[in-house]
């Protein structure tokens, strides 16, 4: 599967240390696709390695976009540390979020047309987002992650997913990401109207498992069973 570069641009509405940087894309052309997938990838890693995953992934009329961070790191912390010490990081990185989303959303393919999947800091990112940004997605896949804060932060995120599926894997001893956040993630999102399931695997490790893949694979299939 052939990668592209969308061009380079700066979120008017955040000028953080994300903006400006390019976006892959892979999949079906945007004026053909029916649904989308952004993929975000984890510390250390790039669009690119996260883009590996369209293969296995593809469906007819599905469009792949990852965005890249600066330095490859969303950011500098922990997901566990005080917010506020991976700031401005984290606001620019979900800005990127928000305008990958923005974009495909200008080429017709909504929200509730496209899923969130991240893995490691993407999947804490992602996860992250959809909570702040609550609506419709067309599924959010959270891969060994959780939402972002010390354990005690507040979860009082307005909105709803309204019914929003939501995978979170995970191995049950996770170096860096402990069980107990994935629990707390899923009751978190189903409370705020999200069809969640949470699969804690033994063994898996800090990668992505067939399982899991299967699992987003589902959602693909849904959305090509909804109207657009």
């Amino acid at each position: 599967m052939a990668f592209s570069s969308e061009k380079r641009e700066v979120e008017s509405a955040h000028d953080g240390p994300h903006q400006g940087q390019p976006v892959l894309a892979a999949g079906e052309p945007l004026e053909r696709a029916t649904a989308a997938m952004v993929l975000v990838h984890g510390r250390g890693a790039s669009a690119r390695d996260i883009l590996t995953l369209a293969p296995e992934l593809a469906r007819p009329g599905v469009a792949f976009r990852a965005p890249q961070a600066r330095g490859g790191a969303w950011y500098p912390k922990s997901f566990l540390a005080p917010i506020a010490e991976n700031e401005p990081w984290l606001g620019s990185a979900l800005a990127a979020v928000g305008g990958v989303l923005r974009r495909l959303g200008e080429a017709g393919l909504p929200p509730e047309r496209t899923i969130l999947l991240g893995f490691s800091q993407g999947g804490c990112l992602v996860l992250e987002f959809a909570a702040r940004n609550a609506r419709r997605y067309g599924g959010v896949a959270g891969l060994s992650g959780g939402l972002i804060g010390p354990p005690g932060t507040p979860r009082d995120y307005p909105g709803s997913l309204a019914g929003t599926p939501v995978f979170l894997g995970c191995d049950e001893r996770d170096p860096h990401v402990p069980a107990e956040r994935v629990r707390e993630t899923a009751k978190v999102m189903e409370g705020m109207g999200a069809t969640v399931t949470a699969r804690l695997y033994r063994g898996l490790g800090h990668t992505i498992g067939p399982d899991e893949l299967e699992a987003v694979r589902a959602m693909l299939e849904s959305l090509e069973e909804s109207p657009r």
